[in-house]
C-alpha cells in the first residue's frame, strides 16, 4: 500500500470541491486534450467514447469528484477502483503510462483554474493522484500476474482468427473467435468482456469491448456485436470482416461476472445488446447444472433486433428450475410465433410478482435508462444493493437519477 496521504493534503482536496463541480469537466476535457498530443498514448483510449457524448470525460470528471469528497473514506470506492483497474487491463495501461496522466492534469487543473491552482493546491493534488495511481497500479499488476500464470492466460496482444461468423439479428452478428498460435484460452468468468485492437488502413489504432457471448470452455471465445449508428468498428466486423480475419485480442476483463456456483436464486435482466453477457452466464449456469432457480427476463424492441432467442430457448428447456421469458415492446406481425412471451415493457413491478427477486442475486445489463430504471426501482422496493449487479457499456458515468 502507498504511503498514507498527508492530513493537509487531504483538507486541500476537500477544499477543492467546489471548484471541481464548477470545472471539473473543462480540466478533464483539458487533460485528454493535452494527452491526446501524443499518439501513443491516444491510442491507449477507446477514440469513441471521447466524441460527441464525450462519456468517458464525463465519467471520469464524476470519478475524480468522487475521490475529492471521499479522501478521508477511500473504503467507499472500493468498488469504481477495481472497476477502474480491470478497465486498464483491458487496454493494456501499464505503470509507464501514469507519469503521462499526471502531468496532463496537473496541467489542466493550472490552466484553468488560473491563479486558484496555487502551488499548494497544486502539490496536494500531485500527492493525490500518485497516491491513488500507486494503489491501481499495484492491483493492475495482481491482475497481470494471474492473468499470464492461469492455463491458457496471456498479457498483452494475442492473435484471434474468426473461425465462424451467424447473423443472430437484423443488428447483431456473432463471432467465434479462435488463437492463430492454437493453443488454449483463459477460461473466461461469465459476463466478462474482451478488448480488441483494431488496426485498419488510414486510420489511428481503435480500441473497443465486446462481452463474450459463450459459456467458458478453453478453446474459443464468442463475441457477438451489434451494428451501431455510424459505429466504425461494428460496421467494420459488420461488413468487412469475415471468417478467417485475424484480430488482436487482450486477456478477459471486468468485475461483472458470476461467481462459482450459485447458492441463491439467480435473475438475470437484458434489455437490448445487453443480453451477451447474460447469454455467457446462462450458458455457465445450464453446463454447471446449477440447482437454484435460474430466470432471464429479456427486452427486445421487437423479433428483428432480437438475437439468441433459440439458444436461450434450448438452455432453458427440460431443466425444470430454468425459466426465460422475452418481452417485445413492439411487437410485428410476423413475430406471433413464439419468439417472445410479453408485449411491452417489463417493470420492476413484474419482475417483483413473477420471479424471486428479492431473495435472488439480479444481474442487469442494457442502456443507461434501462440500467437506471431497474437498479434504482429494485433499491427502493427494499431489494438489497448489494444484491443487484449491474453492466455499464462503455464508460461509468453514472446512473441517471430517475428513468
Amino acid at each position: 500500500m502507498p504511503k498514507p496521504l498527508s492530513p493537509s493534503t487531504i483538507g486541500i482536496v476537500k477544499a477543492t470541491v467546489p471548484a471541481l463541480e464548477a470545472h471539473g469537466f473543462q480540466i478533464v476535457r483539458t487533460m485528454y486534450g493535452r494527452m491526446f498530443q501524443n499518439p501513443a498514448i491516444r491510442d491507449l483510449f477507446n477514440q469513441s467514447h471521447h466524441g460527441d457524448g464525450a462519456s468517458q470525460p464525463k465519467a471520469l470528471t464524476g470519478a475524480i469528484l468522487a475521490y475529492a469528497r471521499n479522501i478521508d473514506n477511500l473504503g467507499v470506492l472500493s468498488a469504481a477502483v477495481e472497476r477502474i483497474a480491470q478497465k486498464h487491463v483491458g487496454l493494456q495501461i501499464l505503470p509507464e503510462h501514469y507519469p503521462y496522466v499526471a502531468e496532463a492534469l496537473l496541467g489542466a487543473i493550472k490552466e484553468v483554474l488560473g491563479e486558484a491552482a496555487t502551488e499548494p493546491v497544486l502539490a496536494a493534488w500531485g500527492e493525490a493522484y500518485w497516491f491513488l495511481a500507486d494503489i491501481l497500479i499495484e492491483r493492475e499488476a495482481a491482475i497481470y500476474r494471474h492473468i499470464a500464470d492461469a492455463e491458457g492466460g496471456w498479457n498483452g496482444w494475442r492473435e484471434f482468427r474468426i473461425v465462424a461468423r451467424t447473423k443472430e439479428s437484423d443488428a447483431i452478428a456473432s463471432f467465434t473467435l479462435a488463437p492463430v498460435d492454437g493453443g488454449p484460452v483463459l477460461r473466461h468468468k461469465p459476463g466478462q468482456y474482451l478488448t480488441f485492437w483494431i488496426e485498419q488502413p488510414g486510420r489511428p489504432a481503435l480500441k473497443r469491448n465486446y462481452s463474450v457471448s459463450s459459456a467458458p470452455n478453453g478453446r474459443d471465445y464468442r463475441i457477438s456485436v451489434k451494428r451501431e449508428p455510424h459505429g466504425v468498428v461494428s460496421g467494420w466486423l459488420h461488413d468487412e470482416a469475415q471468417v478467417g480475419t485475424v484480430l488482436k485480442v487482450g486477456a478477459p476483463a471486468g468485475e461483472f461476472f458470476l461467481e462459482g456456483v450459485p447458492e441463491r436464486p439467480v435473475v438475470l435482466l437484458s434489455g437490448g445488446v445487453g443480453l451477451t453477457p447474460m447469454a455467457s452466464i446462462l450458458a455457465a449456469l445450464a453446463e454447471a447444472r446449477a440447482q437454484v432457480p435460474v430466470h432471464y427476463v429479456h427486452a427486445a424492441r421487437d423479433g428483428g433486433v432480437h438475437a439468441l432467442g433459440d439458444e436461450v430457448r434450448a438452455l432453458v428447456a427440460d431443466r425444470p428450475n430454468f425459466s426465460a421469458c422475452t418481452f417485445y415492446e413492439t411487437p410485428r406481425a410476423e413475430d406471433g410465433d413464439g419468439r417472445y412471451d410479453v408485449s411491452g415493457r417489463v417493470t420492476v413491478d413484474w419482475l417483483l410478482a413473477n420471479t424471486p427477486a428479492r431473495e435472488a442475486d439480479i444481474y442487469v445489463c442494457g442502456p443507461r435508462g434501462f440500467l437506471a430504471t431497474f437498479v434504482h426501482g429494485l433499491e427502493a422496493a427494499g431489494v438489497p444493493a448489494a444484491n443487484v449487479h449491474y453492466e455499464y457499456f462503455g464508460p461509468a458515468e453514472g446512473l441517471p437519477a430517475a428513468a
